[in-house]
């Protein structure tokens, strides 16, 4: 297999080659093969066929192409993905868009100033366990901190178990963390608000400035400056994935990573005397329970019932609709036939 996860000497009997796509701007792709790198657009096929925007290739993916002599590649199809984020598709209020697929270990990004946040933590851990990547929390900018240890315990309070490490781009060695994740044929992406140091990791990994970097703002947040999604190749072997849709993805019928997320009040919530306790003032509730003694925070089960509803309201929007759309379409066929007879 090549560093990009392809095999070598493939032989298909329909003549398409296994592909991976490692860059994406405005629906144009670039992907690469056993014999390297060329432009790609989707067939006319694919495009006719495919239901919602996640059907499209997208960074990280796998795909059949038709390799075309002296011009275009054409994507026939995405094979299956074993991990792929999501977010809500532009323009569109109920419908999913993948903007990165088959991510092996997800970096959580926070820095350490005005961004650290425990509820965007468990936002984005609950994202990235229902990717089916594997997250790891990376506090950034340690440089910026007076106790970054203080922040890296209350981060471990809620990650529940996932690594957490401190990192400075400053230092010399202030990556040096992130080695074990990055081994040959291994992909993986960064999630984090804008500013947190996700270029500037990025360079530092790379050895080169390959993406623009922005100063801190004057509210300490600084600017994003990633705008095209790429798949890039390091020393170690591994693949670096950087896209500006990581930032903007919201709960998308999240429940499984929110329940992983939230597996000590998932383990509480199994004790309570009644199965469909709501937490609040039933009695036998064994999650209120451990609030007065001590050992849940409010704010945690806050922040469980919030995402909880966020996903559902997703998951039922998103199934209403499948409905309608199916139902427009029944009435599209009926009133073709009512002009067909006349």
């Amino acid at each position: 297999m090549s560093i990009y996860g392809l095999p070598e000497n493939e032989a298909r009997a329909d003549g398409l080659c296994t592909a991976r796509v490692i860059g994406q701007q405005r629906g144009q792709y670039r992907i690469v093969t056993a014999a390297g790198e060329c432009a790609a657009v989707v067939s006319g096929r694919l495009r006719h066929e495919a239901l919602t925007p996640s059907d499209f290739p997208a960074v990280g993916d796998f795909v059949l192409a038709d390799m075309a002599q002296g011009g275009e590649a054409v994507i026939r199809s995405v094979l299956q993905r074993k991990s792929s984020f999501v977010r809500r598709a532009a323009g569109s209020a109920r419908q999913e868009q993948v903007v990165a697929a088959n991510v092996d270990t997800v970096f959580l990004c926070m820095s350490l100033n005005r961004d650290f946040s425990l509820r965007r933590l468990e936002r984005d851990l609950a994202v990235a366990w229902e990717s089916g990547a594997s997250p790891v929390v990376v506090l950034t900018k340690a440089d910026l901190c007076g106790d970054a240890r203080r922040f890296a315990l209350e981060a471990e309070s809620v990650a529940g178990g996932v690594p957490v490490l401190v990192t400075t781009s400053l230092a010399e060695d202030g990556l040096a963390a992130l080695a074990p994740y990055l081994r040959p044929g291994r992909t993986v992406a960064f999630i984090g608000s804008s500013g947190v140091g996700k270029s500037t990791m990025i360079n530092r990994l790379l050895g080169e400035t390959r993406q623009a970097t922005g100063g801190l703002r004057g509210d300490d947040r600084g600017r994003h400056t990633t705008t095209s999604r790429e798949l890039l190749p390091l020393e170690s072997g591994a693949l670096l994935l950087d896209t500006p849709g990581m930032r903007e993805m919201g709960m998308w019928d999240a429940q499984e990573g929110i329940d992983r997320t939230f597996a000590d009040v998932r383990a509480l919530a199994a004790q309570c005397r009644f199965s469909d306790c709501t937490h609040g003032g039933e009695p036998g509730c064994a999650v209120q329970r451990a609030i007065r003694e001590g050992g849940l925070a409010p704010e945690r089960l806050a922040a469980f019932v919030r995402l909880s509803a966020e996903s559902a309201y997703a998951q039922d929007s998103a199934g209403y609709l499948a409905q309608k759309e199916r139902k427009f379409k029944e009435i599209a066929k009926i009133n073709k036939a009512r002009r067909s007879g006349r």
